[in-house]
């Protein structure tokens, strides 16, 4: 994706945010069913006492939606997880590829190590996870009601009987979390964007 926006949009950071955008709604796609019964398992929702597997939870999902219909009930929070996820991936990628290259400059190298690139997505990972935990809470607390609410009542709902500060509910472990996820995650695609990078070189050769 980003070698194909790379030519037709304006700059490279652009099309880091819409290849890292593209890719994240394919991938909810799968993450929002995961989500919904990872979520309604750790509340207690699913009736945890009488299951005790995935498959499990998955079938009781199935079979106990109140009238709201399987598919409707499996993504539920579609819209806000891409909205969560979109702003997230816009901060993350462009942040990092930042990250290496004020880094990469610094050094005058054009490939990191393993170690710097993990550097640069924890930082990014960070950073993005911090600026998006309001919409982390907004999301999971539409994932877990009983009933369909609208995005619009359930903030004002949650600023009447909690205040603005429920939204940074999580912030801490959230950023932590996502931290060490961006260390590995984008370490190891910088180990093996340069291998794959070098590989291409020596088949040329």
């Amino acid at each position: 994706m980003k070698a194909y926006t790379k030519d037709k949009l304006p700059s490279a950071s652009i099309s880091h945010m819409v290849s890292a955008s593209m890719g994240e709604i394919a991938a909810c796609l799968v993450r929002v069913p995961a989500e919904v019964i990872k979520q309604r398992t750790q509340a207690g929702i699913l009736g945890a006492g009488n299951v005790s597997t995935s498959w499990s939870n998955l079938l009781y999902l199935l079979q106990n939606q109140s009238g709201e219909g399987v598919l409707r009930g499996l993504y539920r929070g579609w819209n806000t997880t891409i909205l969560r996820e979109i702003p997230f991936t816009m901060i993350q990628f462009p942040l990092y590829e930042y990250l290496k290259k004020l880094w990469g400059s610094h050094e005058q190298v054009e490939q990191l190590s393993l170690l710097k690139g993990a550097i640069c997505g924890s930082v990014a990972g960070g950073v993005a996870a911090a600026l998006t935990t309001p919409l982390d809470v907004i999301k999971t607390r539409i994932m877990l009601s009983h009933e369909r609410v609208s995005v619009s009542h359930l903030i004002t709902t949650m600023i009447r009987d909690e205040g603005y500060r429920v939204f940074l509910n999580g912030v801490g472990p959230r950023t932590c979390w996502i931290s060490a996820g961006g260390a590995i995650f984008l370490g190891c695609y910088e180990l093996c964007s340069s291998h794959l990078s070098s590989m291409s070189l020596f088949i040329k050769q």
